[in-house]
């Protein structure tokens, strides 16, 4: 059978790359420990390509004890030692302690009372941002708002969640819909003449 559908032209021909554009990008993540998963991911992605980090992210899973936040964050120098001998990751000492921070910045959160979905989904106003982008040149690499975000992130004790690595995030976990208008996952996909630029 032919394959018809349109997609953003990032997602090329890779299988892997397919089907993560198709079933996951950009459809909104609610769940915070997905939510602490992908935001790791975007901060191990920082200098490479996504391609790398999505082949290694079972690999990643299997290392970081799923991304149990609480695992994650009681987590000794054994375990850093560890984790660099581990070749399922990208063995970068600075990540791997950035990723235990996190968990610890995630925790701290978590007895206070605050649902780091709640928290992150409050700057959208719990709604995915819909961009209409005709072309990859009009998509952002980061906004006023990822600026914000990751300002706030750094001042609950967050690390390398950058403005441009957040914008990522947001794009990953639909907090935006960057799906080019074009592209059969984009919400005006049926009705192409529907709205104008956000």
């Amino acid at each position: 059978m032919i394959e018809t559908k349109r997609r953003c032209p990032w997602a090329g021909n890779d299988p892997v790359y397919i089907a993560y554009h198709d079933d996951e990008w950009g459809t909104p993540v609610r769940d915070s420990k997905k939510l602490f998963e992908a935001l790791i991911l975007d901060g191990a992605q920082a200098g490479l390509s996504w391609i790398t980090i999505l082949k290694r992210r079972d690999g990643y899973r299997r290392a970081f004890d799923n991304f149990d936040p609480v695992k994650i964050a009681a987590y000794t120098e054994k375990d850093i030692k560890r984790l660099m001998a581990d070749h399922r990751i990208i063995r970068n000492k600075q990540k791997i302690i950035s990723t235990i921070e996190n968990a610890k910045a995630y925790c701290k959160m978590a007895d206070a009372d605050i649902n780091f979905s709640d928290w992150l989904w409050a700057f959208v106003d719990y709604k995915t941002i819909i961009h209409r982008y005709k072309t990859m040149e009009e998509v952002p690499a980061n906004t006023m708002l990822s600026d914000k975000i990751a300002k706030e992130l750094k001042n609950q004790g967050f690390s390398f969640v950058g403005p441009t690595i957040i914008y990522a995030f947001m794009q990953a976990v639909g907090m935006a819909n960057d799906h080019l208008t074009n592209c059969f996952k984009h919400p005006d996909a049926d009705s192409p003449q529907a709205g104008c630029t956000f």
